[in-house]
């Protein structure tokens, strides 16, 4: 038979008393945290969840901030695009009207004026930036075209490389979010700042016959075009996955919240049953153990 002493039933009345201390300390801390696992030995198949989904959720932010920075790079690119083709249709319409031939030099002077403004104004939208970055000239960082006006005429030249920039969207989905300069404006001899300024001459010099000032124009406005519709496939494609990361985004969140949060009616509960169980234990403690002054003295 085993013998119980005293000190057996001081030690495991205290070991029980620990151990009610622990349970309420650790419902106390969930009830106070909102969440169940606090360190992996909590929960350890819960944990590496927790940590697989807490990955996902920094990977699918980071997209969301790629697809936010794309749309960004698109939108200018498209709002140069549509000013640029605005600058080349209303040049147009000035090749049309100067070659009705009913002109007087005054007013062919006025025109001719107006195309090279044109021309400078279209030069600006070539050069625009994002965030300090031209968008029509690939990863250079410089303008992405420049004026040569020691020639005459002046020489355009475009700076850009071959290198695009990209943007990933998705785990396996990257997206091109600038335009390639050279394809919308043209290069050298052969640009739309370089057929500007031979309509504007061509003005000048008298001439009514402005078919290949309005043939040139509608070959660069074509290839914008071409480039507007490559942009918007762009775009379009970005704002799709800016739908799926926001859908994928709230369905990490609601399974964080299924693995780490806890029930907050059920943890009350459990901890003011806690409770009443400690209290349980002290009062049996305090009429199992009743040591007087001496006893606790020796």
């Amino acid at each position: 038979m085993t013998r119980i002493t005293h000190a057996t039933v001081q030690r495991s009345t205290l070991a029980n008393l620990q151990a009610n201390l622990h349970a309420a300390a650790r419902l106390q801390a969930q009830m106070s945290s909102g969440t169940k696992i606090s360190v992996p030995s909590d929960d350890p198949s819960g944990a590496h969840d927790l940590l697989r989904l807490r990955a996902e959720q920094r990977t699918t932010a980071q997209h969301q901030r790629n697809v936010a920075d794309g749309d960004a790079w698109l939108t200018t690119v498209d709002t140069a695009l549509t000013q640029s083709l605005s600058i080349m249709r209303g040049a147009r319409d000035l090749a049309v009207r100067a070659g009705s031939g009913a002109l007087g030099p005054d007013a062919r002077e006025a025109l001719a004026a107006e195309v090279e403004a044109r021309r400078d104004s279209l030069l600006q939208q070539a050069n625009t930036t994002y965030s300090g970055r031209q968008v029509f000239a690939g990863t250079t960082a410089g303008p992405a075209f420049t004026t040569d006006t020691t020639t005459t005429p002046p020489g355009y030249a475009w700076h850009g490389t071959g290198a695009a920039v990209t943007r990933q969207v998705g785990s396996e989905s990257t997206v091109r979010v600038d335009a390639d300069g050279s394809a919308v404006f043209g290069t050298g001899p052969t640009s739309a700042f370089a057929a500007l300024d031979a309509l504007a001459a061509a003005i000048r010099s008298g001439d009514s016959d402005m078919t290949a000032g309005i043939t040139a124009i509608d070959g660069h406005v074509s290839a914008m075009l071409e480039q507007v519709a490559s942009v918007g496939a762009r775009h379009n494609q970005v704002l799709e996955a800016k739908d799926v990361l926001a859908t994928r985004s709230l369905t990490l969140t609601q399974q964080v919240s299924g693995v780490e949060d806890v029930d907050l009616a059920e943890v009350i509960l459990q901890v003011q049953s806690q409770e009443v169980a400690y209290r349980g234990a002290l009062g049996a403690a305090a009429k199992v153990l009743q040591p007087s002054l001496m006893d606790f003295l020796r």
